[in-house]
């Protein structure tokens, strides 16, 4: 997957700024309005095509927007002891009740007992797409790639395919 998700998170939010954003008074990354949620996603760990294992993945998206950009912060767990904390931000489009959401994030990994992907330090983007119910719970699938962007020799990258649960916080 390399870098692809990320420049679709930077291209789609990037666009959206400038058309829908730069033209306001209060500039590019005027606040807006988003709910913060609370998410939790749990599926399967790929890497070289085979699943390895299982990952539960908790998010926090902010209240408010810069832009189009929302805030987000994430913790996830593997089954063989991997672990990865970050934060960045999340790009969305509503199509009624539907949505697509992307994102990326920047974060420090320990590897455990599981894939050494080269660096502490590893980027996560990723493509949610999803139903948000009218009380604001959205239920989606969730693919994500991890790598550390080629900033050391060694960069194999780590997929994630996920079903994830998120609900509004008042």
């Amino acid at each position: 997957m390399d870098g692809g998700l990320a420049a679709a998170f930077l291209v789609a939010g990037l666009l959206d700024m400038g058309v829908n954003y730069c033209g306001e008074p209060e500039g590019c990354f005027a606040q807006g309005d988003a709910p913060a949620r609370f998410g939790v996603a749990f599926g399967n760990v790929i890497f070289d095509g085979n699943g390895i294992g299982s990952e539960i993945y908790l998010r926090y998206d902010a209240p408010g927007t810069f832009g189009p950009f929302q805030p987000v912060f994430g913790v996830s767990l593997t089954d063989d002891a991997s672990a990865w904390v970050g934060a960045g931000a999340a790009w969305d489009e509503q199509f009624g009740n539907g949505y697509v959401e992307l994102h990326l994030m920047a974060g420090l990994y320990a590897n455990g007992n599981g894939v050494n992907l080269g660096s502490p330090l590893e980027f996560r983007s990723g493509v949610e797409v999803g139903y948000e119910f009218d009380n604001g719970w959205r239920v989606g699938a969730y693919f994500d790639h991890r790598s550390n962007a080629d900033i050391e020799p060694v960069n194999p990258g780590l997929e994630t395919l996920q079903l994830r649960v998120s609900v509004p916080i008042n």
